[in-house]
């Protein structure tokens, strides 16, 4: 008699294995590449992973059901040792990416793979595409203890609270759990991230109330609308998720990135879907972050700094000195030379505009210079001291920051000006305020606006901090000249 699964409030366990055929697998597998397909194959062999990745072994060469599956075009291996031998000596020659799937899917694991091998391969596919998620950066906020005893009135953010959460990883995702739907079921991974300072949770979220196989049963619907038992088109991943929450180290913030469907092709109502699913952990978060015994509740503020470049989330909302140091400002936050412990130490690094250099740009060199420009080649100099005032003014505004190839570029700002139109002299003042949007695009925004200044098309000294990238944020509302986060981030 089969076993009875009933819906449970339990996340799905790590042991629970996935048709190898089903196309989540197909789906996760194909987009790694062949060496990448090889380190995670070794990973599973691994003997802190064996126990959650066991492939398909032969233990008795006399059994006849074992002696037909060696006849196979996959003959199973004897120990996980010659298994292990079998795919570094893959690694060590060359081939095709289809000759390792088909390998795993329908010879060393024919019969599935486990959520947690399926999470190690999203996870290697995180690592190889840094940019391949889009994240959100919110920032944990305390919240005030209540004063109405109805809990009519809304929590208000307490300003001056220092208090930090504390965060231990078993205790988060139990808390998390509960604030997931009772018809939801979730798998949880933690990872440490292989280059960043921060923790990474990769969260697959499944539309089944079971905790069981019963949840990733393939089923086949007919005319009729009805639904009968394998085989048939796998649709137990048809409504999954996948999300990733990043928790950096020494810092109050976590970045979480847009849902992604786990199936090859996503329904019509799959953006939907993905909005309501970041509502719940936005709101689910804080919850379990929270300690109501100890009167510590928080809450998730968006702090308005979209970006698929992790890096770039760690360098400005991370625990570094770069938090409040962007743009020109970064000289004060640089440690790479002489170590500072503030920015207001008495030896502070000099401006970049007041050396040397600087004062030959501003006053001139004396007679050469003037001399030179009674010349032919005078229009040749102007040009030349033109050209690097411009690169001097672009160091002073943007600082070490915003550089091509130093990887921390965000793709696109949107912000938009309410300021007054600017009256002509002799005009009186005028209220009337233009809606005028501004959005840039681009591998690497600030970067690109620097070189702007640098060519001299953007007028480095007039030009408003924000477009610097010193406020962090990619989306922003300017107003009297200074820039807010859009729907009051708190900025």
């Amino acid at each position: 008699m089969p076993r009875i699964s009933v819906p449970t409030t339990a996340r799905l366990p790590s042991a629970l294995r996935v048709d190898s055929s089903n196309p989540a697998v197909t789906k996760i597998l194909s987009r790694l590449s062949r060496s990448s397909l090889l380190s995670v194959a070794l990973d599973w062999l691994d003997d802190n992973n064996f126990a959650l990745a066991q492939p398909y072994l032969r233990e008795d060469e006399n059994d006849d059901e074992e002696a037909d599956e060696t006849d196979g075009f996959y003959p199973p291996a004897r120990s996980p040792e010659a298994l292990r031998d079998l795919y570094i000596s893959l690694q060590a020659r060359k081939g095709s990416k289809r000759e390792v799937l088909d390998r795993i899917t329908e010879g060393d694991w024919r019969h599935g793979l486990t959520l947690y091998q399926l999470a190690m391969a999203d996870l290697q596919y995180l690592y190889d595409h840094p940019t391949s998620q889009k994240w959100s950066a919110y920032r944990v906020t305390p919240l005030k203890a209540p004063t109405d005893p109805d809990g009519e009135e809304p929590p208000q953010i307490d300003t001056q609270s220092l208090t930090i959460p504390r965060f231990h990883p078993s205790t988060f995702l139990k808390t998390l759990q509960a604030q997931v739907l009772p018809d939801v079921k979730a798998h949880y991974t933690f990872d440490p991230h292989q280059s960043l300072p921060l923790l990474l949770l990769r969260i697959f979220i499944l539309d089944s109330p079971y905790n069981t196989s019963h949840a990733l049963q393939r089923q086949q619907t007919n005319n009729n609308n009805s639904s009968k038992a394998p085989p048939g088109t796998a649709t137990g991943f048809d409504a999954s998720r996948t999300v990733y929450i990043a928790f950096p180290d020494a810092s109050p913030q976590v970045f979480i990135s847009k849902p992604e469907s786990t199936t090859p092709a996503g329904g019509g109502g799959a953006a939907g879907e993905s909005k309501s699913l970041r509502n719940l952990l936005v709101e689910g978060i804080p919850k379990a972050l929270s300690r109501p015994l100890q009167r510590q509740r928080f809450t998730l503020q968006s702090t308005n700094l979209v970006t698929r470049n992790l890096a770039e989330l760690v360098q400005r909302r991370g625990g570094g000195r770069t938090n409040s140091a962007g743009g020109g400002w970064s000289i004060y936050a640089d440690e790479s030379g002489k170590k500072r412990e503030t920015p207001l130490d008495l030896l502070l690094p000099s401006p970049p505009l007041s050396g040397k250099e600087g004062d030959e740009v501003n006053n001139g060199d004396g007679g050469k210079r003037r001399a030179a420009s009674g010349l032919a080649g005078g229009g040749e100099e102007e040009e030349e001291r033109a050209a690097k005032r411009a690169r001097l003014v672009a160091l002073a505004r943007f600082g070490g920051t915003a550089v091509m190839g130093d990887g921390k570029g965000v793709e696109r700002v949107d912000v938009v000006v309410e300021d007054t139109f600017p009256a002509q002299q002799n005009e009186p003042a005028q209220t009337w305020r233009p809606h005028v949007r501004l959005t840039f695009h681009g591998p690497h925004v600030f970067a690109g606006i620097r070189q702007l200044v640098e060519c001299g098309i953007i007028d480095g000294e007039r030009m408003p901090g924000w477009m610097t990238g010193e406020e962090g944020v990619t989306i922003g509302t300017v107003r009297n000249g200074r820039i807010r986060g859009h729907k009051g981030s708190g900025l």
